[in-house]
């Protein structure tokens, strides 16, 4: 029989509702019976105990908010009665320590990669497109639109289909087609992105976008790539070129650069790219995928749509994953900055060394002091879908977002575009938002991305394969064309997050093998956006 709620640590001072609560409702949680005293929805919470203004909300064992009025044993914690507040954090106050978990069934377990000459090894083969400033964005679609009609024969979608027939008014059946079987390159696959960046604001974002898009022709899922240039524009050339080989001094990946200024006109210019951007993706078809060690993944690790269930199900399954891939030898990126509000001590007393642990506070404190200087606050995180099921506090989303990094030490702490460098647990300082934190994990090297998501959300990346994780089955049955895997029946308790987290792995497995794609893939959501933290001038 499923549970009606739970608490998630012993000292915490609320509950959870695993289910839709009626009033008058007598729930027995560890041997405590509750009255709830107003109807409480399903991933909602309600006071373990009678509060009075100012006391403290604990939930995962961590402050996580204040209570602004008197709160009832069995009332709802709501935005009205309650306010974020979370615990300050100086520095390092003691060294964690960790028991890794026994992995001898993944110690020779392997993927399906393409290897790179660097060691790094890709999940996916990947040609890309990219321009250094938005004034070739329009160029990069002309090139978009010819390789894809060429190399893909593109065929009438299915949404061109209906709209064909309903401007014949005609019947016409909907047939999808299989877009693989008509690639010219078995291989390899070509992307393009475009942004607004390059120009027209401070130099420091210039540069930084320098180093994102250096980030993604150092990530092994990319075999080379064309980059347009104006040349006039703020990110120059060299800063680009610079950038990749502060990451990639020995780079041996193919890159055909084109600068617009100096390349007479547009046609002469795009005939160019054309030949020598053919030339060298039918050189780059000829890698074949070989088995890899599974300590080659690099796993971004993601959370957008969350709900009152991410923190119990979804998170804490990809917390046992990362905990797993630091004992085979694996790494992990745990992103997200204003989602580790009110979990800072936790994770600086992970941090291995003492200057990770400064260097993690003081961008933490740098990146608050910027929003507040904008006339927000991390406290304005949630965003109204997240309050709406159950995450009504910022510190209450950071502390089950937190999940994902698991229980292992903190190995290094990056900065935005900073390239991983050491295995085990990774912390990339990225915003909340979902698509500028999955464009900054593939820059730092991810060559998947797990993205949980407890409302829905639909996007992926152009290089990189996205996996979708429910944190509940009612999400993974009524979106099943976004969600790649379900963790719901964690809440209804068929099945443990160890055991959520082993089926987990051997889905990934499969995804960075290429026997799987990803429904992100399939829809074709290549979404990249670059975080800009400077104003435009």
């Amino acid at each position: 029989m499923q549970k009606k709620a739970i608490k998630v640590n012993s000292t915490d001072n609320v509950v959870v509702a695993l289910m839709d609560l009626n009033a008058g409702e007598i729930v027995n949680v560890e041997g405590i019976e509750y009255e709830i005293l107003k109807h409480t929805k399903a991933k909602h919470k309600f006071s373990a105990e009678d509060l009075i203004v100012g006391d403290k909300i604990i939930m995962y064992g961590i402050l996580v908010g204040k209570a602004n009025l008197p709160i009832k044993k069995g009332e709802v914690i709501t935005t009205e009665n309650v306010k974020h507040q979370s615990a300050k954090v100086e520095k390092k106050t003691e060294t964690t320590s960790w028991t890794p978990p026994n992995v001898d069934k993944w110690k020779n377990r392997t993927f399906m990669g393409y290897h790179r000459e660097d060691g790094q090894v890709g999940t996916s083969n990947t040609w890309l497109f990219f321009p250094l400033v938005f004034c070739e964005n329009r160029n990069v679609e002309i090139l978009k639109e010819v390789f894809e009609k060429e190399l893909l024969f593109e065929k009438a979608s299915k949404h061109q289909l209906l709209l064909r027939s309903l401007v014949n008014n005609s019947e016409t059946e909907i047939v999808e087609e299989d877009e693989m079987d008509n690639r010219v390159f078995k291989n390899i696959e070509v992307k393009f992105i475009t942004h607004q960046g390059g120009c027209g604001g401070i130099r420091q974002d210039a540069e930084a976008l320098g180093r994102l898009l250096a980030g993604y022709v150092k990530n092994p899922n990319v075999a080379g790539a064309t980059v347009l240039s104006l040349g006039c524009q703020n990110l120059q050339i060299q800063i680009f070129k610079d950038a990749l080989d502060a990451i990639s001094p020995d780079n041996k990946k193919p890159i055909i650069i084109y600068e617009q200024q100096k390349s007479g006109t547009v046609d002469e210019m795009l005939n160019g790219l054309i030949k020598d951007s053919y030339e060298a993706i039918k050189q780059a078809n000829e890698v074949e995928r070989n088995p890899a060690p599974i300590s080659k993944l690099v796993l971004g690790l993601e959370c957008g749509g969350s709900d009152g269930f991410s923190g119990i199900s979804a998170n804490p399954t990809l917390g046992r994953l990362s905990d797993l891939m630091t004992a085979i030898g694996g790494a992990t990126i745990l992103s997200e900055f204003p989602e580790l509000c009110g979990v800072e001590q936790e994770l600086v007393n992970r941090c291995v060394n003492e200057e990770d642990a400064v260097r993690f506070l003081q961008l933490m404190k740098d990146f608050e002091a910027s929003v507040v200087a904008a006339g927000s606050g991390f406290d304005m995180n949630p965003s109204p879908g997240n309050i709406r099921d159950g995450l009504i506090t910022d510190a209450m989303k950071s502390a089950g977002a937190a999940k994902k990094g698991g229980s292992s030490p903190v190995e290094d702490v990056l900065d935005f575009t900073e390239y991983i460098k050491r295995p085990g647990l990774n912390l990339l300082c990225t915003p909340g938002n979902d698509v500028e934190c999955t464009t900054a994990l593939v820059g730092s090297g991810a060559n998947a991305v797990l993205f949980t998501t407890g409302l829905g959300t639909p996007t992926g990346n152009p290089v990189v394969p996205v996996v979708k994780i429910s944190s509940n089955t009612s999400l993974a049955e009524r979106m099943p064309d976004i969600i790649d895997f379900n963790t719901g029946e964690i809440i209804t308790g068929e099945k443990s997050i160890d055991e959520m987290a082993d089926e987990l792995l051997e889905f990934i497995i499969e995804v960075a093998s290429g026997e799987v794609k990803t429904k992100a893939e399939i829809l074709q959501q290549n979404d990249f956006i670059p975080w800009k933290r400077g104003v435009s001038l």
